[in-house]
């Protein structure tokens, strides 16, 4: 997850119905009573919803820790050893993957298709000839692409931390993991599920999908392929589908029965796949009532930013919450915003401390803030500060 051309919220540098009851009802975190109102984050809704049994998330903990990108605040993000790390520490759901297509057409988890910020491809001579410029959904972009390289070719390249000023304690892992496909991902989440007698979930996301099928490299189909091959297309499936362009949650519903995730930028950004096809609502729209309405006929959920749950000030501090928890929850959508991070110049200006670009602030503190507002989960980088922050809310 992250920043998508004109949609993003520059998180990078700081932070068609069909089947779609079935899977926002197995979307139970956003917890209703019995008049259909939405119960609040009391103790007693989130140990009612918690304690649920059967599949789907409706049997996660409420609010669900989400590990982005893995544990990436202590690894490399989107390397086996970040995914791994996410669920020893607790997480409840891996964002194992944000899906890029290869030359050859395979689907490999990194950020960006541009990879020169997180992997050494410019230490090989043998690619210096595949950096390029391209227009990156209206952003002019320099660098190496995925798609410029067959999966053979990306194998040969090693992960490296991508905000190395931020987390120069992650550079001591450079080099040492390769770029995981995301069928390796599915592997995986099985391996993982049968060591640690539960199940893993995992939280895929189709990155710049527009962009990628004028290239005649359709992500949404390879994700299904993908997600049959391994039975897990289904709506009791462990797998959440996520995307910052609506039509392609759209063209997803249509293709795999997996709850569905439409992601939200800034309040004045437009997803990509508005401006291509010249539709002119903006983020602000889609968080309407009736935006939500809508995507509540064909998603389960939303990930917005967490601007979008309570808005900041000039100077950084958070104000007042909108309305978007209650009235997701009144349409039957979930919320699963992003992103929380432990250093300080990721946090609220009042959290903060000290003024070092490493140093953590009082992320429990924030924690506690976002919580309070009635999300149903959340996307960190620190999933450890998340279960913790969770265990002092739920208990508190």
């Amino acid at each position: 997850m992250g920043t998508q051309g004109t949609q993003g919220t520059q998180e990078s540098n700081q932070q068609a119905s069909a089947g779609g009851t079935g899977r926002r009802a197995l979307l139970g975190a956003a917890v209703l009573g019995a008049t259909g109102t939405v119960l609040g984050l009391s103790g007693t809704a989130r140990a009612a919803d918690s304690s649920r049994s059967g599949k789907g998330l409706k049997s996660l903990p409420v609010p669900t820790i989400i590990g982005h990108r893995g544990a990436s605040g202590y690894r490399p993000e989107h390397t086996f050893g970040s995914y791994q790390l996410a669920l020893d520490l607790g997480a409840d759901i891996v964002e194992a993957g944000d899906l890029v297509p290869t030359k050859d057409g395979h689907l490999v988890c990194r950020h960006e298709p541009e990879i020169g910020g997180t992997t050494d491809v410019a230490d090989h001579p043998e690619f210096a000839g595949r950096k390029t410029t391209k227009v990156l959904d209206g952003v002019s972009t320099t660098g190496w692409f995925t798609e410029d390289f067959t999966l053979a070719e990306l194998k040969t390249l090693r992960a490296i931390e991508r905000i190395p000023a931020n987390r120069p304690h992650n550079t001591l892992y450079n080099g040492r993991w390769e770029i995981p496909t995301f069928e390796e991902v599915l592997k995986w989440q099985d391996e993982q599920t049968r060591k640690r007698g539960k199940q893993v979930w995992i939280y895929p996301e189709t990155k710049h999908p527009t962009y990628f099928r004028k290239l005649g490299l359709g992500l949404e189909e390879r994700v299904a392929k993908l997600l049959h091959k391994h039975g897990k297309d289904r709506k009791n499936s462990p797998v959440i589908v996520q995307s910052f362009e609506p039509s392609s949650i759209q063209r997803l519903n249509k293709l795999v029965d997996n709850p569905l995730v439409v992601l939200l930028s800034g309040a004045t950004s437009r997803p990509w796949d508005f401006v291509e096809a010249g539709d002119p609502r903006t983020v602000a729209d889609l968080v309407t009532r009736a935006g939500l309405r809508e995507i509540a006929g064909y998603a389960q959920g939303i990930g917005p930013t967490l601007d979008l749950v309570i808005p900041k000030d000039a100077a950084g501090n958070l104000t007042t919450p909108t309305t978007l928890v209650k009235d997701a929850h009144a349409v039957g959508l979930v919320l699963h915003p992003y992103t929380m991070r432990n250093e300080n110049p990721f946090l609220p200006t009042s959290f903060r401390k000290g003024t070092d670009a490493d140093a953590y602030g009082d992320s429990f503190g924030a924690f506690r803030t976002y919580f309070a507002t009635g999300i149903d989960g959340v996307f960190t980088d620190n999933p450890d500060t998340g279960v913790l922050a969770r265990a002092d809310f739920v208990n508190a």
